[in-house]
């Protein structure tokens, strides 16, 4: 990984402009879950990780409260990291099925995996300046990452935030909707593909399965052409 990505990232888990997920992330690494009693929680900004010559950008909203606030890695630790490992390795974009500690010697090939939080929010509901002091964190992934051809974002809320963001920067006229599957073509010739989170309660009530996450995954492979 290069510097600019190093130093990006030790920025993030220094940082603290945010007083409000600072203390919540304060509150969840005190109170922790029953069966992670004995785990020493990261407790800071969940910085992005994976390949700095990426293609392939896989985008949540924001770390969980005992996956990535827990581990210090993104969609790692719980049960929709769980799932979405499942389809990463079918679709070798990861060496392995699972992500369970910044030690568990996952690789992904040709792929960057960020949140466009990098604190876990009350709720899971970011304020809009939270949103907005995150933004730099994520416009600096997208300038250095200088290979990325597609972008993945999991879920609704991470689709309109990662919109929300090209408009700030770029001048969009076109009106983007989230279909899972859709293709849009991004002011910056990257393509964006809206998928379903694999969250258990999507996959509990199947509005997402294995089979439709293999698909998009493989098709964004396909675009990324890796």
């Amino acid at each position: 990984m290069n510097n600019k990505i190093k130093k990006l990232n030790k920025t993030i888990v220094k940082c603290k402009k945010c007083p409000r997920l600072v203390n919540f992330i304060k509150k969840i690494k005190t109170n922790k879950r029953k069966q992670n009693l004995n785990d020493k929680y990261w407790g800071k900004p969940v910085p992005g990780f994976g390949v700095l010559k990426a293609k392939l950008m896989i985008l949540g909203l924001a770390p969980a409260a005992h996956g990535g606030t827990r581990t210090g890695r993104a969609f790692t630790g719980d049960k929709s990291g769980d799932f979405l490992f499942q389809s990463l390795f079918i679709t070798k974009i990861s060496n392995q099925n699972y992500s369970k500690n910044l030690n568990d010697n996952l690789k992904l090939n040709s792929t960057y995996i960020t949140n466009i939080l990098k604190c876990v929010p009350p709720g899971d509901k970011p304020l809009n300046k939270e949103l907005m002091n995150c933004s730099n964190y994520f416009n600096s992934e997208l300038k250095n990452l200088k290979q990325l051809k597609v972008i993945v974002t999991l879920g609704k809320v991470a689709f309109d935030n990662c919109i929300k963001n090209y408009k700030k920067n770029f001048q969009i006229n076109i009106k983007y909707k989230f279909k899972h599957g859709e293709k849009y073509i991004l002011p910056d010739s990257r393509i964006l593909i809206p998928c379903y989170h694999p969250s258990p309660r999507n996959v509990n009530t199947k509005i997402i399965n294995l089979e439709m996450l293999n698909e998009l995954f493989s098709s964004a492979k396909k675009l990324a052409m890796f």
